[in-house]
């Protein structure tokens, strides 16, 4: 039998987990304060549009599953309100904007029982799954270094009449741009011992929020690396990369969304040419990671009906956010 879903919050990604959803089950029900958005979005998937997300968990006791869409800053409190109504909870990144908030996350669903999911597409893309596997087979022996390479471009329209950029809703840049990077550092190298950094704003002066930032990180693991971020790459997104040096080998992740092997040299047999990964996510005037969201929900339903089946748990979702807090707690000292 497929699940029934409901969606918090109709913006531009609502839209890919709606296509998805009707994929794999029956989007029943959307939510928007913004109530064109609720109706545009309920109109095309026949679906219930409320203006609350109170209402429409009290008026749609078939939902299972609840994909919030929401703003950063509104991710705690939209889960929290579904899990208590007993539905399981898939979270856009990140999920939420401070560990102390995951907390309350992780804890709703422990005392409801059900399941609390965080969106990790880029977890997917061919490369990242390869040397993952490297890691998992241990071929590249004891990682030494690593970089991180995060060189976007978001112009000032993106930030105009929004919440993006501000501190309540967005956070930060790591947390709206880069969290998917922090995410595959924290699944491919562990957790974080120590960070040092600077970050600033140099091209966006009505946000609240940086624009650039250096990051020294080392691991629990031993390795050492740097994270360089901007979102002042002139005109176009220049890169988004990963590179890992270690004992037996060197790899790079590459391309502008970490979807190209772009450079290996390693002990024994090579990474064989992998599928071509999913195209960027396009909004218009910019675009954003890699489209997995199809295989997002593949790996939501087999997680939900065999919850040993790998998937990006609250767990790891708060683990990205308490490393982003450690690394703005550090420029914070600077």
């Amino acid at each position: 039998m497929k699940l029934s879903f409901a969606i918090i919050g109709c913006g531009r990604i609502a839209s890919r987990h709606a296509e998805q959803i009707s994929k794999v089950g029956t989007l029943a029900a959307v939510c928007d304060i913004v109530i064109e958005n609720a109706v545009e979005l309920a109109e095309r998937y026949n679906a219930n549009p409320y203006l609350s997300i109170e209402d429409l968990l009290a008026n749609e006791p078939g939902v299972d599953v609840v994909s919030i869409c929401t703003p950063n800053g509104l991710h705690a409190h939209h889960s929290i309100l579904s899990l208590k109504a007993h539905k399981h909870v898939l979270c856009e990144k990140p999920l939420c904007l401070s560990a102390g908030d995951a907390k309350k996350m992780l804890l709703a669903a422990q005392n409801s029982g059900m399941h609390l999911y965080v969106v990790k597409q880029n977890r997917y893309n061919p490369p990242v799954e390869a040397v993952k596997k490297l890691l998992m087979e241990d071929r590249l022996g004891k990682i030494f270094s690593f970089q991180i390479n995060c060189f976007w471009n978001r112009p000032h329209q993106y930030y105009d009449n929004s919440w993006k950029g501000t501190k309540s809703l967005d956070g930060g840049t790591l947390y709206t741009q880069f969290s998917h990077f922090i995410d595959l550092m924290f699944w491919l190298l562990g957790d974080v011992k120590h960070v040092n950094a600077i970050i600033k704003n140099y091209e966006h002066p009505t946000i609240e929020i940086e624009d650039s930032g250096v990051v020294m990180i080392e691991t629990l693991g031993g390795a050492i690396g740097t994270l360089n971020y901007t979102v002042n790459s002139y005109n176009k997104n220049m890169e988004g990369s990963f590179t890992l040096f270690g004992e037996y080998g060197t790899v790079k992740i590459g391309g502008q969304y970490l979807n190209e092997l772009e450079y290996q040299s390693i002990k024994g047999d090579p990474i064989p040419e992998l599928p071509a990964g999913k195209v960027a996510n396009s909004y218009g005037y910019y675009q954003g990671s890699m489209s997995n969201h199809d295989k997002v929900y593949e790996n939501l339903i087999k997680a939900i009906k065999d919850p040993s089946h790998e998937f990006a748990s609250a767990l790891e979702g708060m683990k990205t956010v308490e490393i982003i807090e450690k690394i703005y707690a550090a420029a914070a000292l600077k």
